[in-house]
């Protein structure tokens, strides 16, 4: 996973990150595959927020803000692999 900013070396990241593992885990995700998926959501959601705050001024809730951006980008990449 190359995804990510140093915004994400903040409190609240880590927080983050478990819930949207364990979110994934409650969908019968495979653990290593909601824990991948997990990591780049995060690091894109951060990318993302980057774009509107900076990465210096990134908060927890800016990478919150950014997620639904994030989750469409898995959902086109995954669509584009899957269906061509």
């Amino acid at each position: 996973n190359i995804t990510g900013t140093p915004g994400l070396a903040t409190g609240g990241s880590g927080d983050i990150l478990t819930g949207l593992i364990l979110g994934l885990l409650a969908q019968n995700t495979e653990p290593f595959a909601a824990a991948c998926a997990a990591s780049w959501l995060l690091g894109t959601a951060s990318e993302l927020a980057a774009q509107e705050t900076g990465s210096a001024a990134q908060l927890p809730r800016d990478v919150l803000a950014a997620l639904p951006g994030a989750v469409n980008l898995l959902y086109k990449q995954s669509s584009r692999e899957y269906f061509g």
